[in-house]
């Protein structure tokens, strides 16, 4: 059975208004493949029935466990190479020269999803900035989902996931086998500090960031939100501090403040002045 109009638009007014999320006509289709397994999961027989439990506890958990579902956590190591290539041969660099007196670094991925991303920046880091040993080096991953936060500190991954942009040589220095599953070395889990932080509604405290990888996340956003949340992170960037957004994704009509810069093979943000 298909899912209804009324039904559709009341899941997408609901995780609109939870994630800023923007569920249009015609991705009923996307609601019904991403419920159908928290239906399952929930004990339901449908997803008409999640929905009718959304309805009866609108501030239940039920509410958590949708926005959880219908968020995409589309994710690999060292996703499109380019970007991390200019932060070891440019970015890093730069910020290093600058940050010598006080010997702190501090990036934040702001949508870390399972982990691959943060876990990318510290296998980096690792391999290409040992004077970093000494230093307070604070890696902050945050993201909306509880779920992909306990996978996060856990550090477990599949064979398919440490096959997707892992490469080799990383998977044998920072992972070891553990039966079906990849386990990311406790040196690596240590270095990130994991927060949940839903990018739409109030932030936490925060410190100030030299960069922040907020990489294709903004595209599921209307206008209005992502200008919000690209003033929040200006007001967030050290000077001369970096965004790092996805390759779709742009600062163009949205937040004049910021310029876009060539760093090696890709672009960066930074605040203009």
């Amino acid at each position: 059975m298909s899912l209804s109009s009324s039904d559709f638009k009341y899941v997408s007014n609901l995780v609109r208004a939870q994630s800023a999320i923007v569920l249009e006509s015609g991705k009923e289709y996307l609601v019904e493949s991403r419920l159908a397994p928290l239906a399952k999961a929930e004990g339901l027989d449908s997803v008409e029935d999640v929905v009718r439990r959304l309805r009866r506890e609108p501030r239940g958990e039920i509410v958590d466990l949708v926005v959880e579902a219908m968020t995409t956590n589309e994710t690999l190591f060292f996703r499109d190479n380019h970007p991390f290539q200019s932060l070891r041969e440019e970015v890093l660099p730069r910020v290093i020269e600058r940050n010598a007196a006080t010997k702190s670094l501090s990036i934040w991925c702001a949508a870390s999803s399972s982990g691959q991303e943060p876990y990318s920046l510290c296998m980096l880091l690792r391999d290409h900035f040992p004077e970093l040993s000494n230093w307070n080096v604070r890696i902050i991953a945050s993201d909306i989902s509880k779920s992909m936060l306990r996978r996060v500190k856990t550090g477990s991954y599949s064979q398919l996931e440490v096959n997707r942009g892992l490469p080799a040589k990383m998977l044998v220095k920072y992972f070891s086998k553990d039966g079906a599953t990849w386990q990311i070395s406790p040196e690596l889990i240590k270095m990130l500090e994991l927060r949940e932080i839903n990018l739409c509604k109030s932030w936490p405290v925060l410190p100030s960031f030299d960069i922040v990888m907020i990489r294709n996340v903004l595209i599921y956003f209307d206008n209005e939100t992502k200008r919000e949340i690209m003033g929040k992170i200006r007001g967030l960037l050290k000077p001369g501090g970096f965004m790092f957004l996805g390759g779709s994704e742009t600062t163009i009509n949205l937040d004049d403040a910021f310029a876009r810069v060539r760093q090696g093979a890709t672009w960066a943000y930074q605040v203009a002045g």
